[in-house]
């Protein structure tokens, strides 16, 4: 194989957003104002027990949602793959925590599939899965925006009245280790609703400390990432993959391997979530066998 080094250049791409915080500190509110800011058509996993939808009709913000009461890593694929084929420009998951630790979640997966030692053998099994599932969170069409529950403790500071007293503070996502990392911009929430940009791909933003985060910020976001060379689309490649020959649709399985697009969500020809690499293959299947040259030909 050859390696060879090109001129980088800036991609345009969506908003992957992160916002961690403990309970109480406006994540749902503040990924519901960021998401509506972003796009008018909006679309809510909320695995909190339906909390998103009491925020229906303040500041204007119309959504559409889905509660799914199970959180295995590849029904977050399928979710996401419906969104995709449904044209939704904006996906808030509210909380992606559940899909570690929730019913099915990782944990769960990792425990049914585990022999004696799960370390070697639960993990070795869902990691694939997992792997798919943050594939289809960054290559979905649209922006996409998670909350993250953080462990919480207790902190003694004096307040404005020199008095000492207890304060809540969120600390480590409950996710996987380092998972939060794969966004564009990581946001610590606190209780007055303060997000502090804890990482940011955006310059502008690093270290940034901003109150009631909402249409300022996605529009700061937005802009930056729009800047930049346009990438083909999941729809640009099912649009050249529909109709193609056998040799094309090798091609293009390759060009879509070497762009990390293979597990991006999408719907297949009969309307289920299946991922784009999958979408490629199937369509290869449906074509007819090609003879064989020379056969049946006369003697």
């Amino acid at each position: 194989m050859t390696i060879e080094f090109t001129p980088a250049t800036k991609k345009a791409s969506k908003a992957r957003i992160a916002l961690c915080g403990p309970s109480g500190s406006g994540k749902t509110y503040t990924g519901l104002a960021l998401a509506t800011a972003l796009s008018d058509r909006v679309a809510v996993i909320d695995t909190e027990r339906g909390s998103a939808s009491k925020y229906v009709g303040l500041n204007g913000w119309a959504f559409d949602t889905v509660a799914p009461s199970k959180f295995s890593p590849l029904s977050l694929v399928e979710t996401l793959g419906v969104a995709a084929g449904s044209g939704y420009g904006a996906v808030l998951i509210d909380s992606l925590s559940h899909y570690w630790m929730g019913a099915d979640g990782m944990l769960e997966q990792v425990d049914k599939r585990s022999g004696s030692n799960k370390f070697t053998s639960g993990w070795k099994a869902v990691g694939p899965e997992e792997k798919q599932m943050i594939d289809a969170l960054l290559t979905y069409p649209g922006h996409v925006i998670a909350t993250l529950r953080t462990k919480t403790e207790y902190v003694v500071e004096e307040n404005d009245r020199g008095k000492k007293e207890p304060r809540k503070v969120g600390m480590k996502p409950i996710q996987r280790d380092g998972i939060e990392y794969e966004f564009d911009v990581i946001g610590d929430l606190d209780h007055d609703n303060r997000l502090t940009i804890s990482k940011s791909r955006i310059p502008s933003l690093s270290g940034q400390a901003i109150a009631h985060p909402g249409v300022e910020l996605a529009r700061t976001i937005s802009d930056w990432l729009s800047e930049g060379v346009e990438v083909p689309s999941i729809a640009d490649y099912r649009a050249r993959a529909e109709g193609g020959s056998r040799d094309e649709l090798l091609a293009l399985l390759r060009e879509v391997e070497a762009a990390q697009m293979s597990n991006a969500p999408t719907l297949d020809v009969d309307g289920r979530p299946t991922v784009l690499r999958d979408f490629i293959v199937a369509l290869g299947k449906s074509l007819p066998e090609q003879p064989v040259a020379g056969a049946g030909d006369a003697a």
